[in-house]
């Protein structure tokens, strides 16, 4: 299930969001009290940063591209293509 964080300081905005909530079947969630959202992450751009798990194993990644020569603009400009 897709979730989004809407942030309003009007309060007639949550009533037009309720509405919009049993017009369109999505639920409104309101966070617990005493429960901070923004403790359980980093924040960037007010979007949270969610820790990688380092438990990966990435042994097998190495060996595809080691020895590649890739960077960051070969990869925009060779590998992203939209096909038309």
């Amino acid at each position: 299930m897709k979730e989004v964080i809407i942030k309003y300081k009007d309060s007639k905005t949550l009533e037009i969001l309720k509405s919009l909530a049993r017009y369109f079947n999505f639920t409104i969630l309101f966070p617990k009290k005493g429960k901070d959202i923004k403790k359980e992450y980093d924040y960037f751009n007010d979007v949270p940063v969610v820790p990688g798990d380092n438990s990966i194993d990435i042994t097998e990644l190495k060996k595809i591209f080691t020895g590649k020569k890739l960077n960051a603009r070969k990869l925009r400009t060779e590998g992203w293509q939209r096909q038309k």
